[in-house]
């Protein structure tokens, strides 16, 4: 992790604008078109959550806003930041599934398959990592939403990405599905998350390019 200088960031009138706000938060919902990606994940027999995890964590490594965070009042930046998801355990009650990122699609697969199983036999809410270097994501499978806000805490402002992905549904030839992208305004703009949104509906049109990593 690295502190980004203030003098000479393009982005430190924007970065100084919005930490004076008290909620400096923004989010956006699109629909994915993910047939391709659908097909490929049920003839693997992969879980469906394990490669969402995978999906959106490789997207947001791949974009420097992703990886930022406001620390103690400073910018700071993470080489890599890991996804942690929402599972649905015992008594119908969620419990958090941390995976440690790597690029390797296999790899990862195989590792969120473990801790899926394992955290549903031990459900907790403490996270395994200790730091912010996370992307936090919860799906809901049973709605087709338009629009989703996760809870934050305000005090020190919370500037972990959030993402949320909901029920999947036919329209005419295409399989929908919303995905939801909430960030700190501080740290990125609409052009950021039209980035992620843009890498990641290429990542669901090409799935057969995950089996080469």
């Amino acid at each position: 992790m690295k502190i980004i200088p203030l003098e000479g960031w393009p982005r430190k009138e924007h970065y100084q604008f919005f930490q004076d706000f008290d909620y400096p938060y923004f989010s956006l919902c699109a629909d994915m078109e993910i047939a391709p990606f659908l097909s490929m994940i049920k003839a693997d027999g992969i879980s469906f959550t394990a490669a969402m995890m995978y999906l959106v964590a490789r997207v947001a490594n791949g974009i420097p806003e992703f990886r930022q965070r406001v620390r103690d009042g400073d910018p700071v930046e993470y080489p890599v930041v890991h996804p942690s998801a929402t599972i649905i355990s015992k008594d119908d009650l969620f419990t958090f599934c941390t995976v440690r990122y790597t690029p390797q699609f296999k790899k990862f697969i195989r590792r969120a398959e473990e801790e899926i199983a394992l955290v549903k036999t031990q459900p907790g809410l403490e996270e395994k990592i200790q730091d912010d270097s996370m992307l936090y994501m919860t799906s809901l499978p049973w709605v087709s939403f338009t629009s989703f806000h996760h809870p934050l805490k305000l005090s020190p402002a919370d500037s972990i990405p959030r993402f949320a992905w909901g029920k999947y549904r036919q329209v005419g030839e295409k399989v929908v599905m919303p995905l939801s992208v909430q960030g700190h305004h501080a740290l990125m703009d609409g052009l950021h998350v039209g980035l992620f949104y843009r890498d990641f509906q290429n990542l669901l049109d090409q799935p057969q390019l995950l089996d080469s990593l």
